[in-house]
C-alpha cells in the first residue's frame, strides 16, 4: 500500500504517462508513414510494371 501512495505523491508517475503517450504518438506516426510509403512503393510497381508490358507488346 506505501508503494501505491509513494506512486501517487511522486512527481514520476505523470511524466512516465507523458512519456508513454509521447511515444505511442510516435508509433502511430511511423506507422502511417509505413503504410503510406508501402502504398506509394506498390504503386511506382505496378506503373513500371504496366509501362514494361506495353512496351514488350508494342508492334
Amino acid at each position: 500500500m506505501t508503494r501505491i501512495l509513494r506512486f501517487l505523491r511522486d512527481e514520476d508517475g505523470p511524466t512516465a504517462v507523458e512519456y508513454a503517450v509521447m511515444l505511442a504518438l510516435i508509433v502511430v506516426a511511423c506507422m502511417v508513414s509505413i503504410q503510406a510509403l508501402t502504398r506509394e512503393t506498390a504503386g511506382s510497381y505496378n506503373r513500371s510494371s504496366a509501362a514494361i508490358d506495353a512496351a514488350l507488346n508494342a508492334p
